[in-house]
């Protein structure tokens, strides 16, 4: 069952074995401001072992784009279209969220973004990456970096 968050009362329900919970669920927090914000759309998550098909969604897309394998355990993920955008979601606990948007008619427009909440370091996985830095009332300073995909990838399954 999929859970809205909630981005005036930030929770870190579902998030709770993340070293940097509070951190993680103002990421959170500050993705589903912004989806209410541009998109009038309400974020919702689901437990990853529920969400199985959008977890492997993308990290499909991660290991034939980049060969990247992530470490960390994945908590919650979630998937939607917004104005013709499939977008994916998957928070870790590490306290990484990768994010993917395609653009289901305009391959030109499709990309991963990675986000890291405050307090963790950068994977391994993805310290080839350089990361921008943003302030953000809910999350603190989050570091974000991306990829454009190159390739085609079924986002019907998900």
């Amino acid at each position: 069952m999929a859970d809205v968050v909630d981005f005036q009362t930030v929770s870190t329900e579902g998030l709770e074995s993340s070293p940097v919970a509070e951190a993680l669920a103002g990421l959170r927090a500050n993705e589903a401001r912004y989806f209410k914000n541009k998109y009038d759309y309400v974020f919702t998550v689901e437990p990853a072992d529920e969400a199985k098909s959008v977890v492997d969604w993308v990290s499909g897309i991660l290991a034939k784009e980049r060969d990247i394998v992530i470490s960390s355990r994945p908590l919650e993920a979630t998937t939607f279209v917004v104005e013709d955008i499939r977008i994916a979601y998957v928070f870790y606990e590490s306290g990484l969220s990768i994010n993917v948007m395609y653009t289901i008619e305009d391959a030109s427009k499709r990309a991963v973004g990675f986000k890291l909440s405050e307090g963790m370091d950068v994977p391994a996985e993805l310290d080839s990456f350089k990361f921008a830095r943003q302030k953000s009332k809910l999350a603190g300073t989050i570091r974000g970096s991306y990829f454009v995909i190159k390739g085609e990838y079924d986002p019907s399954g998900v």
